[in-house]
């Protein structure tokens, strides 16, 4: 009972005693003395339970832990923590600007792609880098291994058991702990959720099925059956990935070779920390010679090729005889699967007019001969997919280290969720990556960092982050979710956002350094070194506008952008770091563009001021059609501008809202 009084009601009491936290501190100093001398039996008390291990779980782990918060990570597998489930690649278009905003805002994934990758791209880097986004091919299990190090090694606040979560502990609509496997009840002011594909995963290969949320590991049978007793609404989801073969069986002479960018782009911000900081982030035996290659500008002459090859007409035969034996057109599968990640069989019967498919063989690991076969997904028979490999030319001899197939699991529709991803039945309970119907280690990551922040900050009685669509990408994604949700695999794109020009990758830290120094996301350096890169990146444009150089004005040699060189820059400009050369060409070559996005933000921000209380009485809203009505009563839309983003709800019923709020805060 003492542990249920203190779960339940720690938040009150530290948010009560805030004026007094000096006396607090000693006072729990001795609570924790007289716990040691006294320990309660089948007992241990955090702020914040993170359940489960994958990139939304590691970065919310992370998180909670750097604001404050006594951080708990519960696991089912300790050693597949961060485990990269499908492809082994990080970033991507809008992918990999969220990766360099989750190393802005303190998380790990970018500093852990840049030390395990085996080969860089940047993608579009022959058009503007409006549109440009950075990709890595990372060893899978190096990956793995040094996330797993990093939060083991974490010096306080943050533990780590292994178990698998089988219910909540809720009183009073209000978590305060979990159940686990292990017949043990731990308690917490707050819970992330974090469960991938686990909640009630079934695998499927033709028409056998396995109890699993992952080839090879377990299924989570109970978890999302507790949360449905709680009132919490689920729906089916489905995703796959493709055969991973030997390599020394490819025949890469019929492949087209795909290399590596001789001078990458890392995701992480390196010119914002300092070389005692940068040398402890490599300071891991899997990181290679990647140390020195980066302060020096790296070349990577040991990256791994990717290759190119492609289906045949016989492959689409191939599939469309065998079609009554996948498990996604028998009726075996009811959830629905990625619309943009197809899998070879919604590839045939989808697109008859394609013969041809393109896929990317992509090496796993520098040291392993183990190949995915990028656009080959399926849930196919192991005799059909062996029949498919052999009819593609540089397949034909390949041999099969693990078969294809799908993934069916629980997911909660994430209009259940604000903002802050908290949950809008259960107090104290947040939700990040694939529970909430998103595809993708990028949008998992970004997700947990956010839920982690904001359940750590609430279990400590601190105000709550919140990332807007013209923040960040993680911003719009969260956005996305909470007011329109999602009936099929989320995954985000540059075209979802409407202010996307603001928000290329090379400036994430920039843009997101007040929500990283307002929530003590980096330390006092790092924030230190960004305000300096801020200040020369305004002072150069500052200068550029005001000067001509070589009789040129800015307008003139602008033409000439992309390729530096040529441009007569002073000699002083090329003495700046690289990523300080790069947005101030940016922002100068997209000024009137930038400048007309800034406007209409500026005009939308009106409707984001307005809050709606979570109490308010949509009956009250005279002339509001029932449609309306029911979809803001279930949405539950924190401001206007959200309630705007509502598939369904027009301007004039958020001027009919408007005017109801106006007369309420009159009265």
């Amino acid at each position: 009972m003492k542990a249920r009084f203190w779960a339940r009601n720690r938040q009150k009491i530290i948010q009560a005693l805030n004026p007094f936290r000096g006396i607090l501190k000693l006072f729990l100093a001795f609570l924790l003395k007289v716990g040691k001398k006294y320990p309660m039996k089948n007992f241990k008390a955090f702020d914040t339970i993170v359940c489960g291990g994958g990139h939304a779980g590691c970065e919310a782990a992370l998180a909670a832990s750097k604001v404050g918060a006594k951080t708990l990570l519960v696991t089912g597998n300790i050693d597949t923590i961060a485990k990269m489930s499908c492809n082994p690649a990080i970033g991507g278009l809008a992918k990999g600007n969220m990766v360099r905003e989750i190393d802005a805002l303190g998380g790990e994934m970018a500093i852990n792609a840049d030390a395990t990758a085996i080969q860089f791209r940047l993608l579009n880097r022959s058009k503007g880098a409006a549109v440009q986004g950075p990709r890595a091919q990372c060893d899978k299990d190096m990956y793995a291994l040094r996330m797993k190090q990093v939060l083991t090694q974490v010096p306080n606040n943050l533990s780590i058991f292994q178990a698998i979560v089988t219910g909540i502990i809720v009183e009073d609509d209000r978590i305060i702990g979990v159940s686990t496997d292990t017949g043990m009840e731990i308690f917490s002011t707050t819970v992330v959720l974090t469960s991938g594909t686990f909640l009630h995963g079934v695998i499927h290969i033709g028409k056998n099925k396995i109890l699993g949320g992952r080839l090879g590991d377990f299924s989570a049978q109970y978890l999302s059956d507790s949360l449905s007793s709680y009132g919490i609404k689920f729906d089916r989801m489905k995703t796959g990935t493709p055969p991973r073969v030997l390599g020394r069986s490819i025949d890469f002479s019929a492949c087209e070779e795909q290399r590596g960018d001789v001078s990458p782009c890392l995701f992480a911000f390196y010119d914002t920390r300092d070389q005692e900081m940068f040398d402890n982030m490599f300071d891991t035996k899997f990181a290679g010679d990647i140390k020195n290659c980066a302060i020096l500008g790296p070349s990577f002459h040991d990256q791994k090729s990717c290759w190119i090859t492609h289906t045949t007409p016989a492959t689409k035969e191939i599939i469309l005889r065998n079609i009554s034996h996948s498990p996604l057109y028998s009726g075996e599968i009811k959830g629905i699967g990625p619309r943009y990640c197809p899998s070879i069989e919604d590839k045939c019967v989808k697109f008859p007019d394609h013969d041809e498919h393109r896929l990317f063989l992509e090496p796993e690991g520098y040291y392993s001969d183990e190949w995915y076969i990028n656009g080959l997904s399926s849930s196919m028979p192991l005799d059909v997919q062996l029949e498919v490999l052999k009819s593609i030319p540089a397949l034909k001899n390949a041999r099969i280290l693990r078969p294809a197939y799908a993934v069916e699991y629980d997911f909660a529709p994430p209009t259940q969720i604000d903002a802050t991803l908290h949950s809008k039945i259960i107090e104290n309970l947040f939700f990040a990556g694939q529970i909430n119907g998103t595809s993708g280690y990028e949008e998992a990551a970004g997700q947990g960092l956010v839920a982690g922040v904001n359940a750590g900050r609430k279990s400590l009685g601190q105000d709550m982050m919140i990332l807007g669509r013209h923040d960040a990408y993680i911003g719009v994604l969260i956005d996305d979710l909470v007011t329109k949700g999602t009936f099929e695999p989320y995954r985000m794109f540059t075209s979802r956002a409407e202010h996307r020009l603001l928000l290329n990758h090379g400036s994430a830290d920039v843009r997101l350094l007040d929500f990283a120094e307002k929530f003590k996301l980096i330390d006092g350096t790092r924030i230190r070194r960004t305000h300096e890169k801020v200040d020369k990146i305004n002072s150069w444009i500052m200068r550029l506008h005001s000067e001509k150089f070589e009789t040129k004005t800015i307008g003139d040699w602008l033409v000439q952008a992309r390729n530096r060189d040529t441009i007569a820059f002073p000699n002083d400009f090329y003495g700046e770091t690289r990523s300080v050369q790069d947005e101030v060409i940016y922002r100068i070559s997209y000024a009137g563009y930038l400048e007309r996005e800034r406007r209409a933000i500026e005009k939308s921000s009106v409707l984001e001021h307005v809050k709606i209380p979570p109490a308010f009485n949509y009956e009250s809203v005279k002339s509001l059609s029932s449609e309306s009505r029911q979809k803001l009563q279930l949405y539950k839309p924190q401001n206007l501008g959200q309630a705007s983003r509502i598939s369904g709800i027009t301007p004039v019923d958020i001027s009919l809202v408007l005017v109801t709020l106006e007369k309420s805060r009159r009265s």
